[in-house]
């Protein structure tokens, strides 16, 4: 009885953290999304929360009246896909011959993959690397030079441990390779941990700022991240021309930015209900080496 109730207890406990949790990471979002459906008055005077006040959807007529907001957002799908798969593909190329015991030097290549996580080069040379391969301006400038990430390899590899040694000696003994039995095998049992490093692959895309502001320098190559920051410059320079008494647009510049902030913010989100159930397993499995 009494671990029934002390059960219980903690079951309030957890929900009640949980709640809390959750309240923390969705109030930003929400207090944004108010900003962008309210009129330009409660803006100014503070008045919007969580919620809107005196609901006005011109701040997001006006980013969809924008073609090259609607570009940058379909440069930056095109970018972010490219970028996930040949990373996946890097990754598991790299990862799967790790876990085989009869490569010679693996744990000096792993000890190698390891220190990459400690210790860098470094931005500049980074960007001369970049700018001697003729990537400057380039959408492979944003894709090639972070096709592995360390820690998402070490994570697939713990993965791939963790698949029966059986299952391998047995295609081996039907004549299967290495290609055929990865193909085959290895990948279909490894779903949850390639949909997890997927969305973190285009999680960190989607959002990478840096390296666009380093290497892009053509308008149409503009993800949106490096156009929101170009939006917010932009409106910065309205509020001094509006305190200056000059002509500005009608809409709110904070409207403006906040409504753009989801525009760049929602297509991502709509990702992760499609990988949600192989998310948590996916981490647990590949996190932890049985």
């Amino acid at each position: 009885m009494r671990s029934q109730t002390s059960g219980r207890g903690f079951d309030i406990v957890n929900a009640v953290l949980l709640g809390i949790v959750v309240v923390v990471c969705l109030a930003p979002f929400l207090h944004i999304l108010a900003i962008s459906l309210s009129s330009s008055r409660p803006v100014l005077s503070g008045e919007v929360s969580l919620l809107p006040v005196e609901l006005n959807w011109g701040a997001y007529r006006q980013v969809f009246s924008d073609l090259s907001m609607i570009r940058s957002l379909g440069f930056t799908v095109l970018l972010t896909v490219m970028h996930t798969v040949m990373c996946m593909l890097m990754t598991v190329a790299a990862g799967y011959p790790l876990t085989q015991k009869k490569l010679k030097g693996r744990r000096l290549i792993m000890f190698l993959i390891v220190v990459t996580m400690f210790f860098s080069g470094g931005i500049i040379p980074e960007y001369i690397l970049v700018r001697s391969l003729h990537l400057i301006d380039t959408m492979w400038a944003l894709i090639l030079p972070g096709l592995i990430n360390p820690f998402y390899l070490i994570i697939l590899i713990s993965f791939f441990n963790n698949i029966p040694d059986s299952l391998e000696e047995s295609a081996e003994l039907d004549g299967s390779s290495h290609f055929r039995t990865l193909i085959s095998i290895i990948l279909p049992l490894s779903m949850p941990v390639i949909a997890t490093l997927s969305l973190f692959y285009a999680v960190g895309r989607w959002n990478g700022f840096t390296d666009t502001l380093l290497y892009i320098t053509s308008p149409e190559l503009y993800p949106m991240q490096l156009k929101l920051y170009q939006l917010i410059q932009n409106n910065m320079v309205s509020d001094l021309m509006q305190m200056e008494g000059a002509m500005v647009s009608p809409m709110q510049p904070e409207s403006l930015k906040a409504g753009s902030v989801i525009f760049a913010t929602v297509p991502i989100l709509l990702v992760y209900p499609w990988l949600q159930r192989y998310f948590v397993n996916g981490v647990m499995i590949g996190a932890v080496k049985g």
